[in-house]
Order: structure tokens, then C-alpha cells, then sequence
């Protein structure tokens, strides 16, 4: 089932996030709780949201979660984002595996930080949870054994030459021939890393073809417009009701919209 809405410029996006960012609104927490939810979808059911059928929830139906899951996590709000997902898909995980034949440790998550570091507390959440940090090297060695990848290296802050760089650049390297043959899929974290949020422009073709792109707040022209729609894959907009004080620039399809406020 295919949605039209509106779509907004990042700087749009960032304003109308700052007032609730001022008064303490969680929305990384909210983010990441959508987010594992339509990974968790994705884990139970591949290739489900993006079928032009009836909306599913597949992920909500207790079924065990289980695959490999490759967080790439920059340094900025979008790996903040991944990270807390990554903590709540293992936090669920055993809660699950007490109701459904699978073993409790079926999911294994593995996180790759693509600037050295991460949004610390997210990043320590995520271990704590039971994810394991990994370097490039590992991630080179088994990278077509993972059955998921998140995308979280670069969110809005994306300024005209989107093109990625140094370790972030050499992770995507080594897991495109894999993304291009089939496994891993990956979802992106609010937009695909390398992809310019209001234009849809790339540096180049360094960057990661998304079967699914789960997007916060208001789909971002850049999404749809451009090479989006060539490497978004099937779009999710999570709305938080935000206070727009401006019009949108245009209108787009979304796979569909969720609400990610309470």
C-alpha cells in the first residue's frame, strides 16, 4: 500500500526538531523503537515492507528473531539511532525465544564504528544489550554471512558533496559486491549514507543500496527525488507530529507512515 506526503528540506526537518529537542523530547528513543520494529519485521518476513499488499506487522507477532545483524554506527544522531535499535531487537529477543522454539541468542548483532567512535550512551546500551564491536577487518572476512545491515553512518548533517570518506567509506567498499548479489540487505537509517537530502545527488556510486529506508520526522525531498528512489528501496516515515513552521516543498510515496510519538 503506497502513501503520498509531504516532503521537506533537512533544514526544515532540523528546525521543527529543535523546540522538542529543547524541551527534552525523546525522539532518538522513539526513532529506534520504530525502527527495531520494522527490523524486526524484516527478520520475521524479508522483503515485507515493501510488498504492494495489505499492511503487516509481521515482527509484532512473537515469532523468534534470529540472523545476523551488521550495525554501521557513525558518530552522529543516525548511529545513535541504530545503536538503541540494535539494544531493543536483543532486549526483546529472549522474551521472545521464552514463548517459541528457537535458542536465546539467535540474533547476533555486531557493531561497526564507522568514525572510531559513537553517540556514547547509545553505543554502551547496545553492548550492554549484547552486541559485539567488531573492526573493519572482521567485518571484511564474514561480510556476506550477515543477513542485515543498518545504515546509520550519515543522517541530515549531509552538506552538498555527500560522498562518503575514510572508514565509513571503506566499510561500504567492502559490503557493496555482497548488497549487490543479494545478501546483505540493508536498511537505511533515515536516508542511505551518501545520498544528499534534498537533491537526491551522490558523490559517486560509493554507497549502499537500501531495501528499506526507515525516515524520521518528514520524508526528506532528497528520498524521492534524484538517485532516492534508485537506492532508498521501499520508505517507511515515521511521523512525530512535528511543528513545521513552513509549507513542504512537494509530495512523495512512502511504502507507508507510522507514528513513532506515544
Amino acid at each position: 500500500m503506497t502513501e503520498w506526503v509531504p516532503t521537506y528540506t533537512s533544514a526544515q526537518v532540523r528546525a521543527a526538531e529543535r523546540p522538542e529537542l529543547a524541551k527534552g523530547t525523546p525522539l532518538m528513543l522513539w526513532a529506534a523503537r520504530a525502527l527495531a520494529q520494522i527490523v524486526a519485521d524484516e527478520l520475521v518476513d524479508p522483503g515485507v515492507t515493501g510488498r504492494d499488499a495489505e499492511q503487516q506487522f509481521p515482527g509484532e507477532l512473537g515469532a523468534p528473531l534470529m540472523g545476523r545483524l551488521l550495525v554501521l554506527a557513525g558518530k552522529g544522531d543516525n548511529g545513535g539511532d541504530a545503536l538503541y535499535a540494535a539494544a531493543a531487537l536483543l532486549q526483546w529477543m529472549p522474551l521472545r525465544a521464552a514463548t517459541a522454539e528457537a535458542p536465546a541468542d539467535a540474533l547476533g548483532v555486531d557493531v561497526l564504528c564507522t568514525s572510531g567512535t559513537a553517540h556514547e550512551q547509545a553505543l554502551a546500551t547496545a553492548l550492554a544489550a549484547g552486541a559485539r564491536r567488531v573492526e573493519l577487518g572482521e567485518v571484511s572476512a564474514r561480510a556476506g554471512e550477515y543477513d542485515l545491515v543498518l545504515d546509520g553512518v550519515l543522517g541530515i548533517g549531509t552538506g552538498a558533496d555527500p560522498a562518503l570518506r575514510g572508514s565509513a567509506r571503506e566499510a561500504v567498499e567492502v559490503l557493496l559486491p555482497h548488497v549487490r548479489a543479494g545478501r546483505p540487505r540493508v536498511i537505511a537509517v533515515d536516508l542511505p549514507s551518501g545520498l544528499q537530502p534534498d537533491d537526491g545527488t551522490t558523490g559517486d556510486d560509493v554507497v549502499l543500496p537500501a531495501s528499506v529506508t526507515v525516515t524520521f520526522g518528514g520524508l526528506k525531498t532528497g528520498l524521492v527525488t534524484g538517485r532516492g528512489p534508485e537506492l532508498c528501496g521501499a520508505i517507511v516515515l515515521v511521523e512525530f507530529d512535528l511543528p513545521f513552521a513552513s509549507p513542504p516543498v512537494g509530495s512523495g510515496p512512502v511504502a507507508y507512515a507510522m507514528l513513532g510519538r506515544p
